[in-house]
Order: C-alpha cells, then structure tokens, then sequence
C-alpha cells in the first residue's frame, strides 16, 4: 500500500487504542487512561534535575508541554508503525502490543489505581491491534473504486468511533461532581477568625503583588496531570502508624471542630532567585497539632508521612508540626471559601515555615506516624533534602528587568524568611553602599513582607540587588545555589535603565 494510507492506520490504530482505554478509564478511574497513566509515570520517573528545569523553562505549563510532547511522540510512532507494515501487518501489531504493554505497566505501578484500573490500558491495547489489522486488511484488498471505497468508509467510523468513545469516557470520568460538592460546603466559618490585614501590608500600587494572593493566582506546583476528584461527603483521612488510638476522620468531624483561620505563605522549593511560586492565603482548618495530639503520637515517631488522594507522599518532621506556636493546619477553606479543588479540595496541609513539598500536600487522605527511616516520601527518593525549612529570601518587583525608567526611582520588592519573620531589607545600586528599605506593616511572621525605597539615579544603565535580613539575624547569603536539594539562594538583581 502506498505511504500515505499505511501511515493513516497507523494513526488511526492509535487514536482508537487511546478512545478505548479512556472510555473504560471513565468507569474505574480516570487517572488510568493510559494517556494519563503513562504520563504520571514518566514524571515519577524523570530526573529531578530534569524536572526542575521544565518548571524553570515551563513554569505552570509543564504539564502541557509533557502532554504535548507525549502527543508528539505518538503520532511519529504510529506513523512509523504503518510506514513499517506496508506489506504485513506484523510489524506495527508488535509495536501496538509493546506500547500497550507499558500502558499496563504504569496502571500497575500507580499507587493510587486499584486492580480494575488495569482494564483500562488492555481495552486499548486490544482496541488498538484489532483496529490496526482491520484497517490494515481493509486497505490491503483489491485496488478497486469498492475497495477504496469500503477502506475510506472504514477509516472514517474509526475516527467517528474514536472520537465517541473519547468524549464519553470523559463524560464519564467527569461524573464525580466535586464543584457541587465544593459548593454544598457552604461558609466555613472560624471560631478563631485571623487578624484584619492592614492597608499598608503591600506596596501594590507601586509594583508588589497584593497582600492575600487570589485564588485564581496562587501558584500551583505539583506532579498531578488530572486533579484527584474527591468529593466531602466520601473524603476520608486515616491517622496511624506510631499513635495510641488510630483515628478515621470524615470532612463534617473537621468541620463540627473550632476552625481557627491562620494567614500563611507558601512557596515552592523550586523558586529560582527571584522566583514566582509563592502566594499567600488566609486558610481556614483544624490545627494540625490538635489532632495529632489527640492520636497520641509516640515519642520515636520523627515523620508525619502524608499522603494524597493520587499517590503522592511527603514527609514532615513531626517536632515541626507538633510545636505549638507552628500554627499548622489541616486546611479546609482559603481566602473565604472552601479550598479549589486544584488547591485540594476537600483538604490539604498547610505547615508555615516549610516548603511545599515537605509541607502542603493537596488532597490529603492519609497520616502516618513513622520514622524517617522507615518511610521514604516522593521527593526524598528523588534525592531532596529530608527537611526543608524555608530560605530568607528577597525578591525584586520593580524597575522590571530590562526596563526604562524615567525620572526618580522607586523600587518595590518582597521577602519572606517563615517562620522567623523579616526583620530588614537592604539593596544596593551598581555595588554601592547597602541601604536600608522601608518595610510595609508586620502581618505575621508566617507571611511575607513587601518593601519599598526611592533612589535618586543618573541617567544610565544601572544594576540593583537586595537582601533580606530575618528577625534571628541571619542575612540572605550572596551565592547563589540552585534549588536542588534543599532551596535556592543568592541575591536578586535587575539591571534597568533610566532615561
């Protein structure tokens, strides 16, 4: 057959392979799509170094990027496929099969798919080798008008065929309505409301973010291609291990509690020097602490071992999270409603002072009082550091990089340094003298702190640093280290011109 129409079943067989396994993925989960599944596992098993730059490169879109690049690979697969069974289907039904193959390999390594979800990738790879030897027969028959015909009409059911089945196994999945649930919950009301947040808290109107970060823009950094889809009303959290009493936790046994709301920053390990994942929000939980106390935690145990709806597991050191003044949460609601279901939705932990992925898991369903000896967590298998304790940092907003400024300057920035507190900001302009900054009110020493300082510059091209100073006394250091193991640091600077 010619090049064209081989290279056509071949995409076809794909297309079809992928409909089927996501039409049964809609029926016993959908993160078993072999799409999904095989997706989730590469991120498993990329390299950190690897993964850290495609959130450089990428930012928030690197799970686009990985899906568009695994989309892309495909399509040159299937396309090989039909270019090598010209003449006999053998070829590309031992390839559908190989990849079908890993497709059941990674529904079976992901810890969060029970044994049905293994359905899903032998649907497709079924679908996928009996829609390519049919296409393949099809084409292969006498080159008549009929059979040109009988091959197009063929070409263009499986297509329609894929297409249905895709559309419905997404309907299907989608059937768990969480935003109803979400919206179900209502108010979650404090009985310990968090103190009113001053005007003077931002520095917005001359170039810093705003104080309390919407919802919408929180950064969001984690290894969850297809958000966990879990409703309250079947939320469950286990807390075992190394306890006195193991307890079973629904969403409502949360909410009859005293909510307490706590105004905390987060950020991403995975900050570079001048990053953008941090975010600040006022969450509304149960101290954390409270309910641990209430298990009964054994003195040995030096891990809370968390885990999420999809797998995910981190590890928090659990002097941390026991300290009374921590202030760590199970979280509920953020900035006045209950948590997005992107943000973790029915909950997730919030510890002040840690980064996230020791100290934010989304989703939460599981805490395991253990030891760091006993249990590794996601990241620290990947050879980040066990403990995590956020970096004084300080960050530049404005003049921009490469910017023109005209006139007088004013230059507006954030630090943060969780749990501790921000005690100054200094900056430099071309490696003059350091000088102090003028720092917006003190909200809490879980939080950020915006500031701001006016420099009278000559015309020219010019260069600015900063550095933050916590309330221990301890100095943002100058060299600068990437964010493997254990945060970034380093000074921030921009270069800017002013006219």
């Amino acid at each position: 057959m010619n090049r064209w129409t081989a290279a056509l079943i071949g995409l076809l067989g794909v297309a079809a392979a992928l409909a089927a396994g996501h039409l049964v993925a809609g029926l016993v989960g959908p993160s078993a799509s072999p799409f999904l599944a095989v997706g989730n596992t590469a991120i498993d098993f990329t390299p950190s170094a690897v993964k850290d730059f495609a959130i450089r490169a990428f930012g928030t879109a690197d799970k686009l990027v990985l899906l568009l690049g695994m989309a892309v690979v495909l399509v040159a697969l299937a396309t090989a496929a039909g270019l090598l069974s010209r003449r006999s289907p053998r070829p590309g039904t031992v390839l559908a099969v190989v990849i079908g193959l890993l497709g059941v390999g990674a529904v079976l390594y992901r810890p969060d798919l029970g044994q049905l979800g293994v359905l899903a990738p032998i649907a497709s790879l079924v679908a996928g080798v009996v829609v390519f030897r049919w296409l393949h027969a099809k084409a292969s028959e006498t080159p008549t008008v009929d059979g040109r015909r009988t091959f197009l009409i063929a070409s263009g059911a499986t297509a329609v065929g894929a297409g249905l089945a895709g559309l419905t196994g997404q309907l299907i999945g989608g059937r768990v309505d969480v935003e109803a649930s979400r919206r179900a919950v209502g108010d979650l009301k404090p009985f310990a409301s968090a103190p009113a947040i001053p005007a003077d808290a931002d520095f917005a109107a001359e170039g810093t973010p705003a104080f309390i970060t919407p919802n919408k823009d929180f950064y969001r950094i984690d290894t969850a291609l297809s958000v966990p889809r879990v409703r309250a009303e079947d939320w469950v959290l286990r807390v075992h291990g190394m306890v006195d009493r193991e307890l079973t936790l629904r969403y409502d046994d949360l909410r009859r509690r005293d909510l307490v709301e706590r105004t905390v920053t987060l950020v991403c390990v995975s900050n570079e020097v001048g990053g953008r994942y941090i975010s600040t929000a006022n969450f509304v939980g149960v101290p954390l602490r409270d309910v641990l106390m209430e298990a009964g935690v054994h003195p040995d145990a030096d891990q809370l071992f968390s885990t999420s709806a999809d797998g995910w597991t981190a590890g928090t050191p659990t002097a941390v999270v026991l300290e009374r003044d921590r202030g760590a949460l199970i979280a509920l609601g953020m900035n006045g409603e209950p948590l997005p279901v992107e943000h973790g939705f029915p909950a997730r932990l919030v510890v002040p002072g840690l980064y996230g992925y020791v100290s934010a898991t989304k989703w939460v369903v599981d805490l395991e009082l253990t030891t760091f000896a006993d249990r590794r967590a996601y990241w620290l298998e990947r050879q980040w550091a066990r403990e995590a304790p956020v970096k004084v940092m300080s960050r530049i907003d404005r003049p921009r990089r490469q910017s023109k400024v005209s006139g007088r300057v004013v230059a507006t920035g954030v630090a943060w340094a969780q749990p501790t507190g921000v005690a100054e900001v200094e900056v430099r302009v071309d490696n003059g003298p350091w000088r102090a900054t003028t720092l917006s009110a003190d909200v809490s020493d879980s939080t950020w702190r915006m500031w701001r300082v006016e420099l009278d510059l000559p015309p020219g091209g010019h260069t600015i640093e900063s550095r933050a100073t916590d309330k221990s006394g301890s100095t943002q250091p100058q060299a600068r280290l990437d964010p493997l193991p254990d945060g970034a640091t380093g000074w921030h600077s921009v270069f800017f011109t002013v006219e």
